[in-house]
């Protein structure tokens, strides 16, 4: 029912990596030594229901703002996550080329491959990480041989979830049975695999901020809006169970307007 991706550190990146592992046994947050800013240490989930025809994406990390720059989605066209050694532009290039026709899977090998790798030293290509969906829920992502260890990514029905910096691959897999097996809406499905990731571990460095984005065509409150859902818990001690309330406080609002 699903694949998976999985991606080691290489040498030189080895030496960064054992330093971090070493510090976070030792109870200290890792170094990311030698890098210009720390890697996004992140799991996200990108997700599609085929009843509504909504298509969104949830991310947590130990990082301020993680809304700020991971997810990007467009109505009708589709959304991507990019993360770990990031480049920012990933997010818009992969929204283009998707709105020209392009399947993720192309999308993917075309925005890479278009990747000049301007820092290859301290920055490199090679650690990026990004998933892109369809407006149909078609997925593909990458997880680069030199994102921070344990990085990978897994595919499941109608999903898609990476992360880096992790637990282990128990993170990504517990992420996709819990979107598989929750039912309801689109949101308490991505939420319950970001539940399920952190319960499998998460992120070695802990949780900070969290972030959900959810579209579709004209399904958003007041007039011309396709965003159903745009929620940012920025800074707090479990990002997580403040992303539950405002789900459950934005579904309680949907209920009411169908009456």
């Amino acid at each position: 029912m699903f694949t998976i991706t999985r991606r080691r550190a290489c040498a030189p990146f080895l030496v960064i990596v054992a330093a971090c592992l070493a510090r976070t046994a030792a109870g200290q947050a890792p170094s990311h030594a030698g890098l210009p800013w720390p890697p996004v240490a992140t799991f996200s989930i990108l997700g599609y229901d085929p009843a509504t025809g909504e298509v969104g994406g949830a991310v947590q990390l130990r990082v301020f703002s993680v809304g700020n720059g991971v997810l990007w989605a467009e109505a009708g066209v589709g959304v991507v996550a990019t993360q770990a050694i990031v480049d920012v532009s990933y997010g818009p290039q992969a929204l283009t080329l998707l709105r020209s026709g392009l399947s993720p899977k192309d999308v993917v090998q075309r925005v890479w491959n278009d990747d000049p790798d301007p820092r290859p030293d301290d920055w490199t290509k090679y650690g990026r990480q990004f998933a892109v969906m369809n407006a149909t829920g078609e997925v593909a992502a990458y997880t680069g041989p030199k994102a921070t260890t344990w990085a990978g990514d897994r595919q499941g029905r109608y999903c898609s979830a990476q992360g880096n910096i992790l637990a282990g691959e128990g993170v990504v897999t517990a992420m996709v049975t819990a979107f598989e097996q929750t039912t309801g809406h689109l949101s308490l499905r991505l939420l319950a695999a970001l539940e399920a990731g952190q319960a499998a571990g998460g992120d070695t460095r802990g949780m900070q901020s969290a972030a959900m984005v959810i579209v579709k065509k004209g399904a958003g409150v007041w007039l011309n809006n396709d965003v159903v859902l745009r929620l940012q818990v920025d800074d707090a001690p479990e990002p997580i169970k403040e992303l539950r309330r405002l789900v459950e406080k934005a579904a309680a609002q949907r209920e009411r307007m169908r009456r």
